[in-house]
Order: C-alpha cells, then sequence, then structure tokens
C-alpha cells in the first residue's frame, strides 16, 4: 500500500481543476447571459428613443395638413393685411418688438379710428369738384376724388411672429428700415409714376417744362394705373392699402398664388429651371425647391418695370413660405438689387388663414375704360394751356 498516498494526492488535483473548470464555465454562462441581457436592455432602449421620436414627428405631421407625397399643403385662402408697417418708425430705433399691452393699446385705438371714418359718408347730392380739383392728391386722388373709407382695408390690428409683436415688417436691417437707395433712383421713380404725382391745377401745368409730359400716350401712365401690376408690391409680398388677399393652390410641381388685387396669378414651378434670362416678366420667373417643410422660392428675371416700388430688372427676391399648426403662413422675405438698394433687406410676417373665404375678381378699370377719358381730357387741357399763355405774354408785354 505504499502508492496510495500518491494515488489520493493525484485524485485530489483532478478534483481541484474539476472544480476550477466548472467554476470558469458558471462565470462563462454568467458572462454571456450578462452580455445578452445588457444587449436587450440596449436594444429596449433604442426602441424605446426610436418610438419617442417617430411619435413625435408623427405628432407634427399631424398638425400639419399635408399632400400625398407628405409636403406641406399650403393651399387656402389667406388675408395679409396687418398694420404693422413695412419699415419701421425712426424714432423706434432698433427696438423689434412691442410690448403686448402697447399693442393691445394700438388696436384699440385703430379701431375707434377704423370706427369714425365709416360713419363719414359721402354725400349723394354734392357737386362736381371745382376746377382745377379740392387740393386732395391723396393717394391718386387727383384733386377730383378718390376712394373713401369703405375702400380701404389695409389690416385691422397689428399682428405677432411666433408670439412675438414686430415694430415693423423689415427685420434686416436691424433698424427695420429699407437700407439707402442709389443715384438715380429718385429720378427713375419721378418718371415712372409722373402721372400718380402730378398736382392737377386745371391746366396743362406739364407744358410749362421740357420732356415728356404725365399724360402724353397710355405708356406715360404708371403701370399699375394701366392695371399691368399690382398697387402693391406682389413679389415680394407687402401688405397694401386694400385687397390683401391670397388664394393658394399647390400640387406636386406647381404652386399659383392669386392676388385679390389687380388679379394677378402668379405661377411658382417646383423643382424647375429658371427661364431664359432674355424671358422677363413683370412678377419675374418664379421657381422652388423644398428645404425640409419650408418652401424656398427664387424670383429673377423681372422687366426694368416691376411690382416693387423703386426696384429694376436686377430684382432677385428670395421668399420662404412655413405652415403653422394654426393653420397660419409665416412668410419671409429677402430683397436684392444691387442697382437700387446699397445692401439687401429682409422681413417677415404671418399670412392669416381664412378658410371660410374667397378671393373675388378685381376687375381694373373695367377695361381700361378710363384710360381713354384721361388722355381726352389731358389733350383738352393742352388746347386750352396754349391760348392762355398767348393772352398771359400779350398783357406782359402791354405793361
Amino acid at each position: 500500500m505504499w502508492f496510495a498516498p500518491s494515488l489520493r494526492a493525484a485524485t485530489i488535483r483532478e478534483e481541484i481543476r474539476l472544480i476550477r473548470w466548472q467554476g470558469a464555465a458558471i462565470r462563462a454562462v454568467q458572462g454571456e447571459r450578462n452580455n445578452v441581457v445588457g444587449i436587450t436592455m440596449e436594444i429596449h432602449q433604442r426602441a424605446m428613443i426610436g418610438l419617442v421620436l417617430l411619435a413625435s414627428v408623427m405628432t407634427v405631421q399631424a398638425d400639419v395638413p399635408r399632400t400625398p407625397s407628405g409636403k406641406p399643403d399650403l393651399t387656402g385662402t389667406y388675408d395679409t393685411g396687418t398694420l404693422t408697417p413695412l419699415q419701421r418708425p425712426e424714432f423706434l430705433g432698433e427696438i423689434e418688438h412691442l410690448y403686448v399691452w402697447v399693442a393691445d393699446l394700438l388696436n384699440w385705438a385703430a379701431g375707434i379710428a377704423i370706427d369714425w371714418t365709416w360713419e363719414d359718408e359721402s354725400d349723394p347730392d354734392r357737386e362736381a369738384p371745382p376746377k382745377g380739383g379740392d387740393g386732395n392728391n391723396t393717394a391718386g386722388a387727383g384733386g377730383v376724388g378718390g376712394y373713401n373709407a369703405f375702400w380701404i382695408d389695409p389690416g385691422s390690428a397689428v399682428t405677432a411672429v411666433d408670439g412675438k409683436i414686430r415694430t415693423s415688417i423689415i427685420y434686416d436691417p436691424p433698424n427695420g428700415r429699407q437700407p439707402k437707395t442709389l443715384p438715380g433712383f429718385e429720378a427713375r421713380m419721378g418718371a415712372r409714376y409722373q402721372s400718380f404725382i402730378h398736382e392737377n391745377t386745371g391746366t396743362a401745368s406739364w407744358l410749362a417744362h421740357d420732356g415728356e409730359g404725365p399724360f402724353d400716350g397710355p405708356e406715360s401712365l404708371a403701370p399699375s394705373e394701366r392695371c399691368l401690376i399690382s398697387f402693391g408690391a406682389t413679389v415680394p409680398n407687402i401688405p397694401s392699402l386694400y385687397n390683401n388677399y391670397k388664394r393658394v393652390v399647390q400640387t406636386d410641381t406647381h404652386v399659383m398664388i392669386l392676388q385679390e388685387m389687380v388679379h394677378d396669378a402668379r405661377i411658382i414651378r417646383i423643382d424647375s429651371e429658371h427661364t431664359a434670362e432674355s424671358n422677363r416678366k413683370w412678377m419675374g420667373d418664379s421657381i422652388a425647391y423644398w428645404d425640409g417643410d419650408v418652401l424656398v422660392v427664387e424670383t429673377k428675371n423681372f422687366k426694368r418695370v416691376n411690382g416693387l416700388v423703386g426696384a429694376d430688372e436686377n430684382l432677385h427676391v428670395t421668399e420662404r413660405f412655413s405652415r403653422k399648426e394654426d393653420g397660419n403662413l409665416l412668410y419671409d422675405f429677402t430683397v436684392n438689387d444691387p442697382t437700387a438698394w446699397e445692401a439687401s433687406w429682409s422681413g417677415t410676417y404671418e399670412w392669416q388663414s381664412k378658410p371660410e373665404s374667397k378671393v373675388y375678381e378685381y376687375a381694373c378699370h373695367e377695361g381700361n375704360y378710363a384710360m381713354g377719358n384721361i388722355l381726352r381730357g389731358a389733350r383738352l387741357l393742352e388746347s386750352e394751356w396754349q391760348p392762355a399763355m398767348d393772352v398771359a405774354d400779350a398783357a406782359e408785354g402791354a405793361d
């Protein structure tokens, strides 16, 4: 039995190795189980995050009407009238927003003023204006009577953008005003709109100076007076004295904006290219693309005379349309015309959704019947001008 201790030691060593192997196996199994549990928990967490994100996206999409292709649907009727001015009053400097109570006070005062002007009724038995006019040339009245308050609808309140009441539509430059104009701007505007700014004295006073007169022919009259373009800016869209409604119709390839003012129908092509530079239009050539949920519109190739006062054929406008959850459109624009202004300028305001309203036809001048009367009246005054000058010269010579 001399070998018994050695055998016993070997047996013990085997048992120890077995125990170690079993421990390693157990630890390996536990490690794998922990890895599986960890991976499972990570997958679960990622799945939950994905579901939350998906739910948030679905919530946003549910709040904004969309086309079958998934794009925000801008289709609708909107009122773009607002008492917020295009340019900020200079005394406000760089004050960008109003306190809510100040805005409420302004809206209240505007309501009172509107009600008061509506009480100023026209006298149906009034006589014709005196020869030479009544002296009122406001808004093109020409001294012979213009629109009363019944026809004027610029808006009824200063409006908010993202819950803040702006002091001007323009936000860049920071002073809320258009940049300085370049040399030649005023002369160009005077020639283009001389039929608007002409002071009616009842005589052909334009014959007293050299150059073209305001009523030499149809082309001498301002383009909006000839009903060629809107009285208010169309590109970019800037609120005007009245007729501020818009009708938007959208497809996957086009957006049409029907202007109430002078019945302009603006066609915007989506994912297209600009036409040839020689193909110039009153409202320019507009193409668009989607930047997420924002429709970005680029417009250029304008005529030398277009709807934006002061601009010329070098005008380039960028617009951004965003549909909001309340149905309104957030409208943002940037104007760049290097031969009109020293720098570009940008503005923003909201188009108010009016789903129950319609845009009715604006029949400007009813086929331009007034054009003939304007020109006939000018020729009559011109025929009276020279004899009157001859009499005046003779009287001066006699003295």
